[in-house]
């Protein structure tokens, strides 16, 4: 008989998730998005910026066609910045509505919404948000 094990449970989801994070991804040519806390508002903000996709698949300025780095001097001036107290309600904010609607894969829209939902546990706790 194998016995639960909640500690190897929770290993194995880290591992599988771990995993799964190393995978390629298809960008969104919609753009991407910092998520951000805004602790003394109470509210998750989401900075949304275009960007290019070159041939390799890597995002480019779409101004100068330059490789965007996820590190470094940091991104040019938001196309649109969306807030709201809650994760669902910035969720709704991004994808309801008259648009325009600032994504175009489903697989952007479902990893934000975990990042939004991550946010917000660590808005309740008062701890900081890092964005995977």
């Amino acid at each position: 008989m194998v016995l639960f094990s909640p500690a190897s449970a929770v290993d194995q989801r880290r591992s599988l998730d771990e995993r799964l994070s190393q995978r390629e991804i298809a960008l969104d040519p919609a753009g991407y998005f910092l998520i951000k806390l805004d602790a003394e508002a109470g509210e998750l903000v989401a900075e949304h910026y275009g960007n290019g996709i070159n041939d390799q698949g890597l995002a480019t300025d779409p101004e100068t066609g330059e490789v965007l780095s996820c590190r470094g001097a940091g991104p040019h001036a938001p196309l649109a910045v969306f807030r709201g107290r809650t994760a669902k309600e910035l969720g709704v904010a991004l994808t309801e509505g008259p648009g325009p609607h600032p994504l175009s894969r489903l697989d952007h829209a479902l990893y934000l919404g975990r990042e939004l939902q991550k946010a917000e546990a660590c808005l309740e706790q008062g701890i900081p948000y890092i964005q995977d």
